[in-house]
């Protein structure tokens, strides 16, 4: 629907830049899904229309991997935040793609469990 999605210049401009020092990229969209099936309907969508995808969490990377050089609509997955599963015996946890690290950390208090900065497989 129209609140999951902006063509507005601000907040393409937003997503069309990282923390990198490459100049902003802006996509010709951005859209907000909620769920994987939009997700997936989304990019086969573009993949029919051979429109780019870019992937946007929160904008905080060093490598200008969110900018739109070619165009193409922005995927922003912070609306995706769900924590589906923890599993202490194993330390282990499913996530959707739009958890933050300091929200995961808020979710593991009192297990003596927490996610550092730097961690990879995600």
């Amino acid at each position: 629907g129209a609140s999951n999605v902006s063509t507005a210049t601000a907040v393409r401009e937003q997503h069309g830049h990282d923390e990198s020092m490459h100049p902003c990229a802006p996509p010709d969209a951005v859209v907000w899904p909620q769920a994987v099936g939009q997700v997936q309907e989304l990019a086969a969508l573009c993949h029919r229309s051979r429109v780019p995808m870019v992937p946007f969490g929160t904008g905080t990377g060093l490598e200008g991997g969110v900018n739109a050089v070619q165009g193409g609509v922005c995927f922003d997955l912070s609306r995706m935040d769900g924590i589906a599963e923890l599993s202490l015996e194993d330390f282990s946890v499913t996530v959707e793609p739009g958890v933050t690290r300091k929200a995961l950390n808020k979710h593991l208090r009192g297990t003596g469990l927490w996610f550092p900065v730097g961690t990879v497989g995600m």
